[in-house]
C-alpha cells in the first residue's frame, strides 16, 4: 500500500493507495453468491479449515453464506450466538423488535407493535444496511441472518458489499464520496408511536471510516418516506447514483435465497429481500433469526486486508 495511506481517503496523496486496493478488490470479489457458500458440519464446533474458509470470504466480500450439513435443530438460537462469538460478534443490539434474548425472529406478524413494519410482513424489503437509525455510538457493524424455515415461494436476498458501492461511486465522481461522508447528509426523523417519541431524529454520514480498524462502514436506506437527505444538487446526484446502481443488473450484486440451516454472516453489507408467500397449511412459513451487533467481524480491519493484498 502506497505510503500506508488509506484507500478511503480523498486526498491526492492517497490516490495510488486507492487504485492498488481497487484493483485487488475487483480481482477477489466473488462472481456469484455460490462463491461465498461454505459448508459446515457442526455450528457449535467449527473446524480450523471451516473457520479459515469463512474468514477468506470476509476478506473478499465482507460476508459469507454458511450451510449446516448435519441434521440439527435449526431453530436453536444458540447457533446464532455461537457463530457470532466465533468471529468476534458479541455485543447484540436490543432493538425494538428483538426477542428477550436480543435476537430477532423475522416472520409475518399480525397485530401488535410489529404490525406495520415491513420486516415483519411478507412485503418486499428495499435496499438498506441494518440499524441506519441508530445512534453514532451504536452503529450496527455486524449482522447474522440464520434461516430456520423458508416460505413456500420468494424471500430471496440481494447482497452487495458496501466497498463495491464505494468503488462504483468514487469511479463516477469522487465528490459523491465527499458529500456522503458529511456528518449530517442523511437524517432519519423521530420514531413516534401513539404520540410518544420512542426514538429521536438521527443524523449521520453514509460512508465513514472506523478510527480503530481503518475499515469502511456504510449507513443507508433506499426508503423514500421518513428519510431526509441534505438539500443540495451534489447530494441529489449521489443518491440517484446509488439508486441507479442498486436497480441495475450489475454482476457485483449477488442473489441467494437462504434455505433451512443456511445463514449470512457479514459486516452489515447492503441487502434487500423480495416479497414472499407462506403456505399456511404446511411448515412452509419463513422464519429468519437476526442478530445485530455493535462489533465488526474479527480479523477484518484494514490491516488484515492489507496483509491479504500482500499475499
Amino acid at each position: 500500500m502506497a505510503k500506508n495511506y488509506s484507500p478511503f481517503s480523498l486526498i491526492p496523496e492517497a490516490e495510488e493507495s486507492y487504485q492498488q486496493w481497487r484493483e485487488w478488490k475487483l480481482s477477489v470479489y466473488p462472481k456469484e453468491a455460490g462463491d461465498l457458500l461454505v459448508a459446515i458440519q457442526n455450528p457449535f464446533a467449527l473446524s480450523e479449515k471451516e473457520k479459515r474458509d469463512i474468514r477468506q470470504c470476509f476478506i473478499r466480500a465482507n460476508m459469507v453464506i454458511y450451510s449446516i450439513k448435519y441434521k440439527s435443530d435449526f431453530a436453536d438460537k444458540n447457533i446464532v450466538e455461537t457463530l457470532g462469538r466465533d468471529f468476534g460478534l458479541i455485543h447484540l443490539d436490543n432493538n425494538l423488535g428483538a426477542d428477550s434474548d436480543s435476537i430477532t425472529s423475522l416472520q409475518v406478524v399480525e397485530g401488535g407493535r410489529k404490525q406495520g413494519y415491513i420486516p415483519y410482513s411478507n412485503l418486499k424489503l428495499s435496499w438498506h444496511t441494518d440499524g441506519y437509525y441508530n445512534l453514532p455510538e451504536k452503529q450496527i457493524r455486524g449482522v447474522i441472518l440464520h434461516c430456520v424455515s423458508t416460505a413456500a415461494e420468494g424471500g430471496e436476498n440481494a447482497l452487495l458489499d458496501h466497498e463495491m458501492m464505494y468503488i462504483h461511486l468514487r469511479d463516477q465522481n469522487p465528490a459523491y464520496i465527499s458529500v456522503l461522508m458529511k456528518p449530517d447528509v442523511l437524517t432519519i426523523p423521530p420514531n413516534i408511536e401513539n404520540g410518544v417519541e420512542i426514538r429521536g431524529a438521527q443524523s449521520g454520514p453514509v460512508f465513514s471510516v472506523a478510527h480503530e480498524t481503518g475499515a469502511l462502514h456504510m449507513r443507508y436506506s433506499a426508503r423514500k418516506r421518513n428519510i431526509i437527505w441534505t438539500d443540495d444538487e451534489i447530494t441529489a446526484k449521489a443518491v440517484n447514483a446509488i439508486d441507479d446502481f442498486l436497480a441495475s443488473d450489475s454482476p457485483w450484486i449477488l442473489r441467494h435465497r437462504l434455505e433451512p440451516g443456511q445463514g449470512l454472516i457479514c459486516n452489515n453489507v447492503l441487502h434487500n429481500r423480495t416479497s414472499f408467500e407462506n403456505d399456511e397449511s404446511s411448515e412452509q412459513q419463513r422464519l429468519i433469526y437476526r442478530g445485530r451487533y455493535y462489533d465488526r467481524l474479527a480479523d477484518t480491519s484494514f490491516n488484515d486486508t492489507a496483509k491479504a493484498m500482500a499475499l
